[in-house]
């Protein structure tokens, strides 16, 4: 069996633990997820089964689409609502609608985070939150990332939160986000409330629970819940090939670069319907593509 399981993460559950508990439902080790979702949020987890592991690193490489809330007037040692408070200040005065909306339309675009502390970034070895738990300092490193859209959706001045939703890049941390977005409103900030809706071309819509995973392994009827493999390279540009070069493909073969080179690198080899391997250009010679993943069959 193989292909993508589109999870809905239920909260109280890490990542890690839902590939372990696919691995024994589906009765295979060849089970990865593709991006982290914290311990407490829930939403859209693709799961990678059997050759769909293949595209892991591919798929954690799409957007993201979040609905996440800030609070204003704490911020915290996480970022989020689990942590303890490291600074208060009293909301007097809840900002506008316009002053919201002005703010979000500052984050849109390429922005510049700094990882939370309670975060799994390496340094030096270590991850961020191996410091933080051992009350260790360590300059931490600064990456951009990139907002593709973020929309206010509301706000509740009697809780001093706002409600936004955000497409982004991967290693966008929302945490970091809402504290951030905070700040410029004037106020200390943490996050409230955060779900993904989103992850490449996996929506919360076909997304399903462990409830109903249960359900048709009873029946089962478990593949019924799996995507075809090429749901989660939708993103890569196609570059469709006759049937002889199909048969060097398998052998995963390098291959002269084609006169009009797919828009994206790497991209998808197709013969016909059928998805046969992930290619790109070759990084030491202009003239050639080279495999990256050949699937078999």
């Amino acid at each position: 069996m193989e292909g993508i399981l589109p999870l809905w993460k239920p909260k109280g559950m890490t990542s890690h633990d839902c590939v372990m508990k696919i691995r024994r439902i589906f009765q295979t080790r060849k089970v990865g997820h593709t991006g982290t979702l914290d311990p407490e949020v829930e939403g859209v987890l693709p799961i990678c089964i059997g050759q769909a592991t293949k595209i892991v690193p591919f798929l954690t490489d799409t957007k993201k689409i979040y609905i996440a809330e800030v609070k204003l007037g704490q911020t915290t040692e996480t970022e989020d609502s689990y942590g303890n408070i490291i600074k208060e200040a009293a909301v007097d005065s809840f900002p506008s609608e316009e002053q919201i909306r002005q703010t979000l339309e500052m984050f849109q675009g390429d922005i510049v985070q700094v990882p939370p502390m309670y975060s799994a970034v390496k340094v030096n070895g270590r991850k961020l939150y191996e410091y933080a738990r051992a009350n260790e300092t360590v300059e931490r490193p600064k990456r951009s990332v990139h907002i593709y859209d973020i929309e206010y959706l509301g706000c509740q001045p009697e809780s001093n939160t706002i409600r936004f939703k955000a497409t982004c890049s991967k290693g966008t941390y929302i945490r970091t986000l809402c504290v951030d977005i905070g700040g410029k409103l004037g106020f200390p900030a943490h996050m409230s409330f955060l779900e993904r809706i989103q992850t490449g071309a996996f929506t919360e819509e076909e997304a399903v629970t462990f409830e109903q995973i249960n359900q048709a392994a009873v029946q089962d009827n478990l593949h019924s819940l799996l995507e075809p493999i090429t749901m989660g390279v939708e993103h890569l540009a196609k570059l469709e090939v006759d049937k002889t070069t199909k048969e060097k493909i398998t052998h995963g073969q390098k291959l002269p670069r084609p006169e009009q080179l797919p828009a994206t690198n790497p991209f998808v080899v197709m013969h016909k319907s059928e998805f046969l391997a992930i290619y790109q250009l070759h990084p030491n010679n202009e003239d050639e593509i080279k495999a990256v993943r050949v699937f078999n069959g």
